[in-house]
């Protein structure tokens, strides 16, 4: 029987300074340790102060290795066509050994489109960009001579190219994840197909698992790494909590989603945005039904869109450590 390991997401979107969501996300880490969550997830954003807070992933991972021992630290993703792939190689090995061999490094295309200009990339381009970005990172990794044959990656990035994942919501992206078995990172939620608008975000998952599974070689571990939105709320949290996150939702839905919201009310909100929010009960009952969450190899847990700011965020982190996880059955590390 598979038993996820948990493991916290966090998008530094608290409301604050940036020297305070830095702060307060680190905190989240040592409390997310201290709980015995396996992992620590990190987003990158550029630019976009509500969209996410953190252009420097790996700076702020360096940090969260020297006031931790034994949480895993990742990646939730590297946009790799905005960077210079030796680069994050280099990045990835110094922090990997200062950090006592707990990275993971997640990559993906990204999906914010007017970020990519900046970096002299048409978003039209991203998969091609990232395609070949991605090769130069594992080359790198792999100790590929680098331009010259004295250059090489200093430290060795062998290790590292065991930990890498890849984001991706198609069967396609998918298969190319298993096919190198790299591990695979689910989203929080995605758009749904014009013709099944009201699918489970597990009906539209599975089929991108399974085209993974398929594709995996045999003997290569099944890493599935499945986001989701869960708040879990003390009773009288629950109702201020949930009517204020209604705003967000809606942005959320309304752009992330390309969905129509006029006329949806909060429960709509939540359902199309697959948010799992309310007591311990109420998420420990809707998230056993989410399939592929039972079936992944590690769930992290992330409070955005619902953002209820940094105490109740570690006030839920407790709850799912000592309510949740523990009621599904799902490892602590």
């Amino acid at each position: 029987m598979n038993t996820p390991r948990t493991a916290l997401f966090t998008r530094l979107l608290e409301p604050g300074s940036a020297a305070d969501r830095y702060r307060y996300a680190l905190e989240q880490i040592q409390l997310a340790e201290r709980l015995g969550f396996a992992g620590a997830w990190v987003a990158q954003h550029h630019f976009h102060e509500a969209e996410g807070g953190l252009p420097s992933p790996f700076v702020l991972l360096a940090a969260a290795a020297a006031s931790t021992s034994t949480i895993r630290l990742g990646t939730g993703i590297i946009t790799l066509p905005h960077e210079d792939p030796v680069r994050v190689a280099e990045d990835a090995v110094v922090l990997d050994a200062i950090s006592g061999g707990r990275v993971e490094l997640g990559v993906g295309s990204g999906g914010t489109p007017a970020t990519f200009w900046a970096f002299d990339v048409d978003p039209a381009d991203r998969r091609e960009v990232f395609g070949s970005k991605f090769d130069a990172l594992l080359g790198a990794l792999r100790g590929d001579e680098l331009g010259h044959p004295e250059n090489h990656l200093y430290p060795g990035g062998e290790a590292i190219a065991q930990r890498i994942w890849q984001a991706t919501f198609s069967p396609q992206g998918a298969a190319l994840a298993g096919a190198r078995g790299d591990g695979l990172m689910l989203s929080r939620t995605q758009p749904r197909h014009v013709d099944h608008p009201r699918a489970t975000l597990s009906e539209i998952q599975t089929p991108v698992v399974e085209a993974y599974q398929e594709a995996l070689p045999e003997g290569a571990p099944r890493r599935v790494l499945a986001s989701r939105t869960v708040v879990v709320l003390d009773e009288e949290h629950r109702t201020p909590v949930i009517e204020a996150a209604e705003d967000g939702l809606r942005r959320l839905a309304a752009g992330f989603l390309r969905l129509d919201v006029s006329g949806l009310g909060l429960d709509d909100l939540l359902a199309i945005t697959d948010t799992v929010v309310g007591t311990a009960d109420e998420v420990i009952a809707k998230l056993r039904t989410d399939v592929v969450a039972g079936r992944a190899s590690e769930v992290a847990i992330q409070m955005h869109s619902v953002d209820p700011g940094h105490e109740l965020t570690l006030r839920s982190l407790e709850l799912f450590a000592t309510r949740v996880a523990p009621e599904l059955g799902w490892a602590q590390s």
